[in-house]
């Protein structure tokens, strides 16, 4: 049943938002041909109690239009389309109606797999809603032996087809970030946590260009990108801060606010010789002894 209602609810938003503006008619008409109607109309009652639902789950607020035909439209369109939870809850669940509707389509969308997110993450989100410190047996790369950590759940973060955990690290008394792909045991303990009013999840991250943080200072940093990746960088920024500051011939210039941290390095390193750091010196000559390395592993 709640899952039969999530459907409703995330096809509703789907419509109303790809429309920009629809009045009550409509949606019914399009209600219709969905497979969720079971060829029913939706009562105006149940449709006014979905957007109260919709409001209190997705902090998305469907108003209408009194003026010109009572058109319904999403207020906070802006907040869908910047990503986040919202966002990617939504594209999620209106994917998979999409697709339950389609059977015949299903060998013909292909997703990305995420292993590490298949049994840790519930329990994680579970402990995150409960306020509840965890226990994890975390295997690092770095060490020979599995270790006991007790965190504070603040956060989790998709990145490069693995989840990781953000939280407060008592062993480590420090914020610490955890691979659920490297967790061999969770438990969740008894004892509740707050979780700090000036700790914000996007902000902690906002320097970094995935899931590393370091220590390193926020740097002004320069990439040459060349041919044809010009375009997908530009179609696909590096980071939020990506501008792009020259324009010439065969090249363009990008340049960014951020960390110069390992996993930056690593994606440079992954374009080949489509992008090129010019800027700073310091970071430049990081990039060229990585190169440098690769090289000798090749003579």
């Amino acid at each position: 049943m709640t899952k039969d209602l999530f459907d409703k609810y995330t096809w509703l938003v789907d419509i109303i938002y790809r429309s920009g503006k629809i009045t009550f008619e409509e949606i019914n008409k399009r209600w219709l041909c969905s497979k969720l109607s079971d060829g029913m109309d939706i009562p105006l009652r149940t449709f006014h109690n979905w957007r109260t639902a919709i409001e209190q789950i997705f902090d998305i607020n469907i108003n209408c239009n009194r003026k010109g035909g009572y058109y319904y439209y999403i207020e906070n369109v802006e907040d869908i389309e910047k990503g986040g939870i919202r966002s990617w809850l939504l594209n999620t669940f209106a994917v998979n109606n999409l697709i339950n509707e389609s059977h015949h389509l299903k060998r013909r969308i292909l997703f990305e797999d995420i292993p590490s997110g298949r049994q840790f993450l519930t329990p994680i989100i579970e402990a995150m809603r409960d306020n509840l410190e965890i226990e994890l047996l975390h295997k690092s790369y770095w060490y020979d032996e599995a270790k006991i950590y007790t965190l504070q759940p603040f956060c989790v973060k998709v990145f490069k087809q693995r989840w990781y955990v953000i939280g407060y690290c008592r062993e480590r008394d420090a914020i610490r970030t955890f691979s659920l792909d490297r967790i061999k045991e969770l438990h969740t303990t008894d004892t509740r946590f707050f979780v700090p009013a000036d700790f914000d999840g996007t902000e902690y991250f906002n320097d970094s260009f995935g899931i590393i943080t370091d220590n390193k200072q926020t740097e002004t940093i320069r990439i040459k990108v060349f041919g044809m990746h010009v375009m997908y960088v530009r179609a696909l920024p590096l980071h939020h801060s990506q501008k792009e500051i020259e324009t010439a011939y065969g090249y363009s210039v990008f340049e960014y606010e951020m960390r110069p941290t390992l996993d930056l390095k690593q994606e440079i390193i992954s374009r080949g010789n489509d992008m090129e750091v010019v800027y700073p010196e310091s970071f430049r000559n990081e990039i060229k002894e990585m190169i440098e390395e690769m090289w000798n592993r090749y003579k």
